[in-house]
């Protein structure tokens, strides 16, 4: 994450198998190119018309990063809260060739969850979101969110299911791991990728896949929700 949490890093890393050294990033490693494509049958227009509007749920704004304007509200649906905001790119976890003190330096080998064997999330294959921190702002927890909850992040015309696998700030919230973001065609360099605007987040409450890193089967879950989520007559907003 872009700015990590000290007290987090240290509860995480309890949680972990010693750290293995990074791998060390060749000095000419190939870039890779985005694998841009929309996952399953629902048209991210679709998700996209379900969020308009805004029945907040959060008790304030968060920043999209550190120092901006408070401007970004949590919204609730039927079934899901969701968020519009940046990306910022998140390597945390596993050591990889494109994930590690040499590529990001931010890195941290202490991502918030773990996979169900224990190993480190890996960012640069695993499409995941980061959450904030529970605040006075909001609490994810008491809306039926934490991690391995399934995602469905829409960027332009299309749409990546994603789980929760890291949180980060109490007050800065768009964020996404390495494999979110090229899976969208955002650009994925933990120093200089990442976008502005223009994504929607969108959190399915009460709805996470055993094994965090199964992304079949977030692929699966996500699918349904958001079918359900599309086909639900949205609430008269005031």
């Amino acid at each position: 994450m872009r700015v990590q949490s000290l007290t987090l890093a240290a509860a995480s890393a309890t949680l972990l198998a010693p750290a293995t050294p990074p791998p060390v990033a060749a000095p000419h490693l190939a870039r890779e190119e985005p694998t841009v494509r929309s996952e399953g049958n629902v048209r991210a227009a679709d998700l996209l018309a379900r969020t308009r509007g805004c029945a907040p749920v959060s008790r304030g704004r968060y920043r999209p990063d550190a120092g901006s304007p408070a401007t970004v509200r949590i919204c609730g649906l039927s079934g899901a809260v969701f968020w519009k905001a940046d990306m910022d790119i998140d390597c945390d976890g596993r050591p990889t060739a494109r994930c590690n003190r040499r590529t990001d330096p931010h890195f941290s080998p202490a991502a918030a969850y773990q996979q169900s064997d224990g190993r480190r999330l890996n960012a640069e294959r695993l499409p995941y979101i980061v959450l904030p921190a529970p605040s006075r702002i909001w609490n994810y927890f008491t809306h039926g969110v934490g991690g391995g909850s399934v995602a469905a992040v829409v960027y332009r015309n299309r749409v990546q299911y994603a789980v929760v696998g890291d949180t980060g700030p109490r007050d800065v919230i768009g964020e996404a791991s390495y494999a979110t973001a090229r899976r969208l065609g955002i650009p994925a360099d933990p120093r200089r990728g990442g976008v502005g605007h223009g994504v929607t987040y969108i959190v399915f409450r009460n709805a996470r896949v055993d094994r965090i890193e199964d992304h079949a089967a977030t692929v699966a879950a996500g699918e349904r929700l958001a079918r359900q989520l599309v086909r639900t007559t949205p609430a008269r907003r005031r």
